[in-house]
């Protein structure tokens, strides 16, 4: 079963790895040539994100399931992190509402402190211990 899903995932990144190369390629001939506006950028960005969090999103199955009995929490923030900055990146400022940039906001300030909380307990005692005198 996992495997399956495995298989399944590599090959929407590869058909997605193709699609992108395709859009930049073409995007790139037609006219003008080799320059891309506004649009075309963030379609492309929007994309190669998307990439990146099939990625993370394969590694993540393939650590949690070939390596059984250990936490995976930084695995899944940092795909979290990669796929709000993604919405971040593709948003268009002036079609989305106040309220949502809030809450998009909140998400990504979350998403931080959790990592960082997350970061922080896997730290050696002695090395935290040294922190916290610092910063007190």
């Amino acid at each position: 079963m996992v495997s399956a899903l495995m298989i399944m995932m590599a090959v929407v990144l590869g058909l997605a790895t193709l699609d992108l190369g395709w859009l930049i390629l073409k995007d790139i001939l037609t006219a003008p040539y080799l320059l891309l506006d506004i649009a075309e950028l963030l379609d492309i960005f929007g994309l190669f994100m998307l990439v990146l969090i099939g990625i993370e999103l394969l590694e993540t199955i393939m650590k949690t399931y070939l390596m059984e009995g250990k936490p995976h929490f930084e695995v899944v923030l940092s795909v979290a992190i990669i796929a709000i900055a993604r919405k971040v990146i593709i948003l268009d400022v002036k079609e989305v509402e106040s309220l949502s940039l809030f809450g998009i906001a909140a998400i990504v300030i979350a998403l931080t402190a959790g990592y960082y909380l997350m970061k922080r307990s896997q730290m050696p005692d002695d090395k935290a211990s040294e922190m916290r005198k610092q910063a007190g």
